[in-house]
């Protein structure tokens, strides 16, 4: 069980890494095939909020990735814990905001590695 919420740990954590970098570098480009809801003359003007937002995924990401990197089972779990929430508030959040869709590609990721690494303990 462990292996398996840490092999999810990651993929979270990728997944939010490849949110940054849409985010913040590529958001004329990959974020007007993401998002097509959004007039494609916007994309220009909300590239600085864009690359704000993606700031925040890479310290969601950056958080997650610690946890590889913490010896200690308790305070590693912890922290999990601790940011695999705050990808699940954010998710629900988008999903509430912006768009439904968030929440299966964002929350529902994280809640799944959430209940593995609950099981885990």
């Amino acid at each position: 069980m462990e292996l398996f919420a840490k092999i999810l740990i990651g993929l979270v954590a990728v997944e939010h890494l490849y949110i940054m970098y849409f985010e913040m570098f590529a958001w004329e480009t990959i974020g007007k095939k993401t998002f097509k809801q959004i007039p494609a003359d916007l994309f220009k003007p909300t590239k600085g909020l864009a690359a704000n937002q993606g700031l925040y995924n890479a310290f969601l990401a950056t958080g997650l990735i610690w946890t590889f990197f913490i010896n200690d089972t308790v305070w590693k779990t912890n922290i999990a814990i601790f940011f695999l929430s705050c990808v699940i508030v954010a998710g629900v959040f988008g999903a509430i905001t912006a768009s439904k869709k968030i929440f299966y590609v964002q929350a529902l990721p994280a809640i799944i590695a959430l209940v593995f690494v609950l099981i885990s303990i």
